[in-house]
């Protein structure tokens, strides 16, 4: 984290640069009345083409305001900045929780036992997210957050979809997308399954999913591609099948293949960390990384 020296924002001391994107800014900050610390992220508007950054912020707000979970990241508030002559858009800030911790794909492979802690809570994170009728389209290690004291949240709302409502585009990170999310657009509680299933691939082997494209451009079949997935347990002797054969469960090809809903394989989770927490050492709350 980057140090930002006496720099003030408003009633917050500005304490570093917690991360930098083509169209963001993300400080940690710290409320000066209690002490409280935060993470501000602030979206430039330089013009007409930055609108749809804004309009991604607003509806990251949105979303975050029908969610209450302790393993989805809470987003307090929204403001906009507008310059004094003209009344132009300057920039957007939203207000984050914050917390002390690193996203998944900067974290080393851990312990089999504290991946199924942490996949329980992502399990749980986004079930609460599809009773609640949203959608997170983008789950990956990038967007889960692992903190001190056992803390997991799910992270960066932008492209979330809300049950209903019409979302002009429909994206996603090509590596852990479902089928049907690059074939036809779709997404649902069942392409979030698949983008878990892509997601825990990743981090017990350390190795993306075959690609859903072959080389010649086109999309490649069940067949095919199952035939190109490599157990989990193969690549990772550590694995139980009991997890294996559940993480492949979210990756089947076929969406009627999954699990019913992802309430199903949270609880899969809980009883598998049941069974594999076996002393104090090995409890996410106690682990660090």
């Amino acid at each position: 984290m980057r140090s930002m020296g006496n720099m003030r924002i408003g009633s917050f001391q500005v304490l570093g640069t917690l991360g930098q994107g083509a169209h963001s800014t993300i400080l940690h900050i710290r409320r000066s009345a209690d002490g409280k610390q935060y993470a501000l992220k602030i979206v430039p508007v330089r013009g007409q083409d930055d609108l749809k950054y804004v309009e991604q912020a607003e509806h990251e707000f949105r979303v975050s305001q029908r969610l209450h979970h302790p393993n989805l990241i809470k987003v307090h508030a929204l403001e906009k900045r507008f310059r004094w002559l003209f009344w132009g858009l300057t920039e957007v800030r939203l207000l984050i929780e914050f917390v002390r911790g690193k996203t998944l794909d900067q974290v080393p492979l851990l312990p089999v036992v504290v991946q199924v802690q942490i996949f329980t809570r992502v399990a749980d994170g986004l079930a609460h997210m599809h009773r609640r009728g949203v959608f997170h389209a983008d789950l990956k290690p990038a967007n889960i957050l692992f903190g001190p004291n056992g803390q997991v949240k799910i992270i960066d709302y932008g492209l979330a979809w809300i049950e209903g409502q019409h979302k002009a585009r429909i994206q996603g990170t090509p590596e852990y997308m479902a089928p049907e999310q690059l074939k036809h657009r779709l997404v649902n509680e069942k392409t979030d399954m698949f983008n878990f299933g892509a997601t825990m691939y990743r981090l017990l082997t350390v190795r993306h999913i075959p690609p859903l494209i072959g080389p010649s451009g086109l999309a490649l079949d069940a067949r095919n591609w199952e035939n190109a997935l490599k157990r989990v347990e193969q690549l990772n002797p550590d694995v139980p099948k009991a997890l294996g054969d559940l993480v492949h469960r979210c990756l089947a090809y076929h969406p009627h293949k999954r699990p019913e809903t992802m309430s199903e394989v949270h609880q899969a989770l809980q009883e598998l960390e049941q069974k594999l927490v076996q002393s104090d050492a090995d409890r996410l709350d106690v682990y660090e990384v």
